[in-house]
Order: C-alpha cells, then structure tokens, then sequence
C-alpha cells in the first residue's frame, strides 16, 4: 500500500484563486501543492530549476515543517515512519 496520497487534488471542485477568504486561499494552496508534486511535472520542472531556486524551495519547505510540526509529527506525517 502506498504512503502517500494526493486525494485532494483529484476531488476538489471547488475555486483554485487566492485572496478571496482564508478557507479558498487554504484549498487552492493544498490543491497546488499537489499539483505541483505530480511525478510527470517534477520530471520536467525539478531539471529547470535553477541551484537558488531549488535551495529557496527546500529552505522554505523545511523552515515550515520545523515550524509548525513536533518531532513526532513530522516523522509520523512527513517522513512516514514511526519514529516515537
């Protein structure tokens, strides 16, 4: 069985926009994301990406991981594993 999923994106129906309410902007955001994660895209985009643009991306992601998730959390959620 798979670890991740991208259900999201492939069930919403909703506006993609950002800047109308909190709850649009967090759905298009999430719809996004998972947009942009696709495999095919990433084997196009991720050569493009300059070395600045690809550290930007990385530093930021990680940055909001350590953030907003406990160490359990971000094992558990991002990594996938069970790390207690």
């Amino acid at each position: 069985m798979a670890k991740h999923s991208h259900r999201f994106v492939e069930n919403y129906d909703g506006l993609v926009g950002f800047g109308l309410d909190r709850q649009t902007d967090e759905d298009t955001l999430v719809y996004y994301l998972q947009k942009f994660s696709d495999d095919t895209l990433m084997e196009q985009l991720i050569k493009r990406l300059s070395d600045d643009e690809l550290d930007d991306l990385f530093s930021l992601l990680t940055r909001l991981l350590k953030k907003h998730l406990t160490d359990s959390e971000y094992h558990t959620l991002f990594l996938k594993d069970n790390h207690s």
